[in-house]
């Protein structure tokens, strides 16, 4: 049985990451036996999670595990599309993924009263003579990350400007469709559902949030998504 590591069910959310939420869905989606693992994160291969373990293999990041996944057990989660929709599935993957998340996480971390909502509670375990310290070291490390990425070099005006011009696309491009391409979900709506739930998670407030809420048919895909894969 291949087992995912992943943070759980927090804030709401069906896991914490959007991109363990991307690989619950992709894993639903396939139909393969599988069990979660809540305490793997210190044995994750990239610092990062997902990754899951399927036998002897260990796969990391949420892209390869979808690969891995297709090319094991012979899937093909764009099943239907054509060439040219593949490829607007890819660039709208990233879209969502190395400009929109970012977004996500500075909002979480990065603006005060979030981080006390949230992700402070990530260092209870950390003896409480060195927690500040640790807090203090990963915020800044986050902020170092976000400058290094670009958007922490912008105003948080500008990059709300940014990150809601990504979320009014995606809302285009969704239209009155119940999935990305159609009727039925894709590759790309894993992605692009992880991404919508952690922006209008209610724990975090954030100007995407507020903007989000304007977009109706972003909250009902959102809504559509968590009855058809996480019904239970």
């Amino acid at each position: 049985m291949i087992t995912l590591y992943a943070f759980g069910p927090l804030f709401g959310l069906c896991d914490a990451s959007p991109f363990v939420t991307k690989t619950l869905v992709h894993l639903k989606m396939s139909g393969l036996a599988f069990s979660c693992d809540y305490k793997g994160f210190e044995h994750a291969p990239k610092g990062k999670q997902p990754y899951i373990r399927d036998g002897e293999t260990v796969i990391a990041d949420s892209v390869f595990i979808r690969d891995y996944l297709e090319a094991t057990y012979n899937l093909d989660f764009d099943q239907g599309l054509d060439p040219i929709a593949r490829a607007q599935s890819w660039a709208i993957e990233r879209m969502l993924e190395d400009h929109l998340y970012w977004g996500i996480m500075s909002a979480r971390w990065l603006i005060p009263d979030n981080f006390e909502k949230g992700p402070r509670h990530f260092f209870q375990a950390i003896p409480e003579e060195h927690r500040e310290g640790a807090i203090q070291g990963t915020l800044e490390a986050i902020q170092k990350r976000t400058q290094a990425h670009g958007l922490g070099l912008h105003t948080p005006h500008e990059q709300a400007a940014q990150i809601n011009r990504s979320l009014t696309s995606l809302s285009v491009l969704l239209g009155d469709k119940a999935f990305m391409f159609g009727d039925t979900p894709t590759g790309l709506d894993a992605s692009a559902f992880g991404m919508v739930e952690g922006v209008l998670c209610d724990t975090f407030s954030s100007p995407y949030r507020d903007h989000a809420r304007t977009l109706p048919n972003l909250i009902t895909y959102r809504e559509r998504m968590r009855e058809r894969f996480f019904a239970d």
